[in-house]
Formats: C-alpha cells, structure tokens, sequence
C-alpha cells in the first residue's frame, strides 16, 4: 500500500496531539507502519500546532512536504488556511469552524480573513465544514471537540471497525474522560 498522509492541525490547548495518538492507536490495530510526527511553536500560548500522521506498508519518514496530505483535519478555519498548501489536489479537509484569534488580530495589527471555507473549495479541495464545538458542547464539553472530530474522521475509514476506534479511546484517554470521549465521538461520526 501506498504511504497516506493525514495531518491534524488546529491551536495549542485544543488537544491535536491525543487525536493523533487516537489516529496511530487504530492506524498500528490494522496493521499498518506508522510514523507519528508532532511539530508545533508556541502550543501553550494558543500558537499553531500541527501532527503528521503517515501510514502505509512501510513508511520511511514522518514528514509530510507541500501537496502530499491526503486530509487535512484543522481543529479551526484560519489553520485550516494556514497549512492548505500541504493538501494534494482533491485532498479532503475536515475543518471545525470555530474561530480563535491569533495574537494579531487580537492587538489589532491584522484582521481575521473571511470566508475561508469557501475558499478552500474553490481551490479544489474537498471540504466538509461544520460548527464541530458545539457538538463537543452538547455531549458536555467543549475541550472534547478533538475526539468529536475523530469520529467526523472515522467515517472515510470504512474498513476500520468502530471498536478498534473505542479501543483506542480506552487507551489514550484518562479513564475519568472515557464515557464523555465515547460520546462525542459517536457525535462526530452522527455529523
């Protein structure tokens, strides 16, 4: 099998590093190598996190370069934006819509570009967008929008059974936190 790449993007403190370890658990169950890469700046001051996840039969580097990204899955608009030129053409992007402001906007300095979403499928990427918090919301938490988006997820991995995704809740997620994560994945995958 040829290598796929996903890469998992969104602002530090939204919890982009256990939706990749989520990712991993269930690529490994299935059998596939896999190379788990987390890059990120300043993650504890809301800066951009991003996480490679690359699998296949054999995948020899956790990088992911310009126009490889088989999906992009952003945890909000601007850095769905921010990383759309690692998307392949007719790529797929799982985008949350929440909008957080980054430092610049925040002081002033720059404005939040508009209608991003719409940009996005202009430029020939598949996009499905939606308002993934207030699912996290709705289950009881706004912090589990990440294992919400997991679920959205899960639906294009067919061939992956939905208890090797709750095994790999089990595994990754406190056991205080299971039931809640349990829940708003099955509301990703209701989206």
């Amino acid at each position: 099998m040829d290598t796929k790449n996903i890469m998992i993007v969104g602002v530090g403190g939204q919890g982009t590093l256990l939706a990749s370890k989520v990712l991993g658990y269930v690529l490994l169950k299935q059998g596939y190598d896999v190379k788990v890469s987390e890059v990120h700046g300043m993650s504890q001051r809301g800066g951009s996190v991003v996480t490679y996840v690359r699998y296949g039969s054999k995948v020899y580097s956790p990088v992911i370069d310009k126009g490889e990204a088989d999906i992009i899955v952003s945890f909000e608009e601007l850095e769905a934006a921010r990383w759309a030129e690692y998307l392949k053409p007719g790529g797929l992007v799982i985008i949350n819509t929440q909008k957080i402001e980054p430092m610049p906007v925040i002081t002033g300095t720059a404005v939040y570009p508009e209608d991003l979403t719409n940009k996005m499928k202009k430029a020939s990427a598949d996009v499905y967008a939606k308002d993934f918090l207030s699912a996290a919301e709705k289950v009881g938490s706004s912090k589990a929008v990440n294992i919400v988006l997991m679920g959205k997820l899960s639906t294009y991995f067919k061939e992956i059974s939905n208890e090797t995704w709750q095994e790999a809740l089990e595994v990754n997620v406190p056991a205080k936190f299971i039931e809640l994560n349990k829940k708003a994945f099955e509301a990703g995958k209701n989206l």
